[in-house]
């Protein structure tokens, strides 16, 4: 099975990066996939509008686990406005591709984040 999938999907799947949960996360985007079963949750702190610290939770396939992992990567340190512009193709590409049945698992690390940046940004907004 491992055949189809880049060395770099491998790595982020066997050490995924930043997993886990932030108890005290300033906002949570959950997102998921009935027909495959894939499950993601995203946290994030925010500082200075700024991502701070990334984590998620992940339960699916090793493409999802690895998509979740490198979201988190690309998000890091990037500007909310930054963060909402990262594409399901910038993780499949950054990943070294994903077979074509595996896309569906970048969308969902994409979706996961911009949905953990919109519920920030909601709370903002209710906050004012």
């Amino acid at each position: 099975m491992t055949g189809m999938y880049s060395e770099k999907v491998m790595e982020h799947f066997r050490k995924p990066k930043n997993m886990g949960k932030i108890e005290d996360a300033d906002a949570v985007g959950t997102v998921g996939n009935p027909v495959c079963g894939d499950l993601m949750t995203i946290y994030i702190k925010i500082k200075d509008n700024k991502i701070h610290d990334i984590k998620f939770q992940t339960f699916g396939c090793a493409a999802a686990i690895a998509t979740s992992s490198m979201i988190t990567e690309l998000a890091k340190g990037k500007t909310l406005d930054e963060a909402l512009k990262i594409t399901r193709d910038d993780v499949a590409n950054e990943l070294n591709g994903l077979p074509s049945i595996k896309m569906h698992c970048s969308n969902l690390a994409a979706d996961a984040l911009h949905k953990a940046i919109k519920n920030y940004l909601q709370k903002k907004e209710r906050e004012k």
